[in-house]
């Protein structure tokens, strides 16, 4: 670890990635989310989900576990959805701040850098966006489509919900119960953040295109069990209330 913080208000991070079939990009994704952590001067842990991965993801995590001594594995041996795989990862955390983002290298972990500069004792989340989607045309315009209707719908106070890339305090993941396995959770995440009271500072990040491995939010059969969720997400928070 670094003598010399980055950032004072970040004394210790969490850095943990759900994985599921991501054997080739996984390896990378944790290193670099270890030498950034150490750059930054904070004290560290590394966690990876692996949702039941069918792939060598276990494999070569255990070869990195190996060389890194910080690492710990959860392994699901089922697949329990993007939602299962963040929940055990923010169980597993123990650190002041916990970040996360997918390890399937579309998101790059030494921007992680820009996150913790952008925390204070004032902030306890610190919210990527995308500064450009880089997928392809149907993927921009199903998510843009998807990101107005949640926000709407759910009174969201942040521009980019599907962003996964965070860094939150770990004091405010003690205060909300998360409950949905799918994609969803990320819509249900930031709105019981805003009941909570949690204050947001949002951080432009890049994204860059999926080179191994397919997205699996984009298939018929999640996106109909995602609206299904949705709608049992709005009876939650506005019928119920």
């Amino acid at each position: 670890m670094s003598s010399t913080r980055l950032n004072p208000a970040v004394e210790s991070i969490s850095a943990f990635f759900p994985c599921y079939n991501d054997e080739a990009t996984i390896t990378s994704m944790v290193n670099a989310a270890s030498k950034t952590i150490e750059q930054v001067g904070a004290d560290g842990e590394l966690i990876v989900v692996n949702d039941g991965s069918t792939d060598g993801s276990q494999e070569a995590l255990e070869d990195l576990a190996d060389s890194l001594p910080s690492l710990r594995i959860v392994v699901h041996e089922r697949n329990r959805g993007y939602g299962g795989a963040l929940i055990s990862g923010f169980t597993a955390a123990t650190k002041q701040w916990v970040f996360y983002t997918d390890g399937d290298g579309q998101f790059d972990p030494t921007e992680l850098a820009l996150l913790v500069e952008h925390a204070s004792d004032d902030v306890d989340v610190v919210q990527g966006y995308k500064i450009g989607r880089a997928d392809n045309l149907t993927r921009r315009i199903v998510g843009r489509v998807y990101r107005r209707f949640v926000t709407f719908l759910f009174g969201l106070q942040i521009r980019d919900v599907d962003c996964d890339f965070r860094l939150i305090r770990r004091s405010l993941l003690d205060e909300v119960r998360l409950t949905h396995t799918s994609g969803v959770i990320c819509v249900e995440m930031v709105r019981k953040f805003q009941d909570a009271r949690a204050r947001f500072v949002e951080v432009p990040v890049h994204h860059y295109v999926r080179e191994h491995g397919q997205s699996r939010f984009f298939r018929p059969a999640s996106l109909v069990r995602s609206l299904w969720d949705l709608v049992g997400l709005w009876v939650q928070f506005r019928v119920r209330r």
